[in-house]
């Protein structure tokens, strides 16, 4: 699937072996980024998923002494893996490495993990046929000067009908949003900082092993699991992390990855306060529903994409740039739609839902095929809540502000906090908490 349908051009800078974008490093001294730093302090970070991960890998690299706690019971965050549902590991969360112009990209290729170009063609279910091309072009979320609207309202504004509605919200949907509520103006200032490229990669072996391999084996003995954070008193000099289960973990500084809608419900209490502009900033993200359900056939019958569906925007081919003989169709549901496959309650009612909508589609050859399937639902997941950040009508500055350093204690990283237009992305969260490190040894220096 290409989630970006253009390529950004940019320089990069080579520091410790890491490419880097220009871009990525603006809000520091970059020239001080790799020299000694004497610190003899403890960093925690809250939150294993890729952005605390990856900051714990570079704070590691340079002998700092920290900690991650772990809510869940497992690290990824909104990744994992499931082994057995197929004959290769299934990615439950993040499958695709968006563009090779980004610092994950640049590990992946000094460890030879080996990539495959997605070049799925994209297909439509269109006024109950299936088509490869429609009558007019639904991709125009990306001009320029379009007005702070909905996906929804922009299309209807340009002329394309209710028909085209699932279309469009499958477009939404690749946002981690519904039609209805991403900002047609804010998403294209968010795409014109893109700069990791326009091609997606799937990988051999499954995108989490890469993490859990290059990135989090080295640490794994710095990653206090089944902790989740109940409070932050950054009010003294020796900050206090307390946990729900009245721990108190001390440091000197804090590097907070948890998701924006965690953040937006306030599930971690501050003192002193979060300055007002930035808990105003946070409420401003959005952070819709998401599921991924995988569904087992014993033929493959369906398009490798297809856009349209009224109970799944987009089903996409599995199996691309895998060692399979299995066929695995994935439903990528966001949004609307994941809110009300969320509503039926149960995988079985979810499976059935899908099944029903792919046998209209496929004329009765999903049901006749179907073997097994596996629901991975982030809205259900109570340290999660949701897909990922998008921004909103009157979204304006509110990410750069909820990125910003709090008092040179606190340090804010996740794929919602990436300001160079890389979040929803895993990518996009490595370089945020490869960001957030950078601030923090950058405030030692002054």
């Amino acid at each position: 699937m290409d989630r970006r349908q253009f390529i950004k051009q940019s320089t990069f800078l080579t520091l410790g072996g890491l490419l880097i974008p220009s871009t990525l490093l603006s809000s520091c001294r970059k020239e001080n980024l790799f020299e000694d730093i004497n610190f003899d302090g403890t960093v925690m970070i809250i939150g294993a998923g890729a952005a605390g991960l990856y900051a714990g890998y570079i704070l590691n690299s340079k002998g700092i002494d920290f900690k991650i706690l772990e809510a869940s019971n497992t690290i990824g965050g909104r990744m994992g893996k499931l082994n057995g549902f197929a004959d290769y590991t299934i990615d439950t969360g993040a499958q695709w490495l968006h563009g090779q112009n980004n610092i994950l990209a640049d590990l992946i290729k000094t460890k030879n993990v080996k990539t495959t170009l997605d070049e799925s063609e994209l297909s439509y279910w269109f006024n109950n046929q299936i088509v490869t091309s429609l009558p007019k072009d639904p991709f125009i979320f990306e001009e320029e000067n379009l007005p702070d609207v909905s996906f929804k309202d922009y299309a209807h504004q340009q002329g394309f009908g209710n028909e085209y509605d699932n279309i469009v919200e499958a477009i939404a949907g690749d946002q981690g949003a519904s039609a209805s509520l991403l900002s047609a103006y804010w998403n294209s200032k968010d795409e014109e900082n893109w700069v990791s490229g326009d091609e997606d990669f799937k990988f051999q072996k499954s995108y989490f092993e890469v993490i859990e391999e290059h990135i989090a084996q080295p640490i794994l003995d710095k990653i206090v699991l089944n902790t989740p954070v109940q409070s932050i008193d950054y009010s003294s000099d020796k900050i206090i992390v307390r946990d729900v289960n009245n721990v108190s973990h001390l440091a000197d500084k804090v590097i907070i990855t948890i998701p924006i809608s965690i953040l937006k419900l306030n599930e971690i209490s501050f003192n002193p306060g979060l300055p007002p502009e930035k808990t105003e900033a946070f409420a401003k993200f959005g952070m819709g529903p998401g599921m991924k359900v995988f569904l087992k056939f014993s033929s493959k019958f369906y398009a490798d994409v297809l856009y349209g569906g009224s109970i799944c925007g987009a089903y996409v081919n599995d199996t691309i740039g895998k060692l399979t003989s299995d066929n695995v169709l994935l439903a990528f549901v966001m949004g609307d739609q994941a809110a009300y496959l969320h509503s039926l309650g149960s995988d079985t009612a979810i499976t059935n839902a899908l099944l029903q909508e792919l046998d209209l589609i496929y004329s009765g050859q999903a049901t006749t095929s179907f073997i097994a399937s596996g629901v991975f639902d982030y809205t259900s997941k109570p340290f999660i809540k949701g897909a990922y950040g998008f921004s909103t009508i009157n979204m304006g500055n509110a990410r750069e502000i909820a990125a910003l350093p709090v008092d040179k204690k606190l340090y804010f990283a996740g794929e919602a906090m990436n300001t160079n237009g890389h979040h929803q992305t895993v990518h996009g969260a490595v370089e945020s908490g490869y960001n957030a490190v950078i601030n923090l040894l950058d405030d030692l220096k002054k």
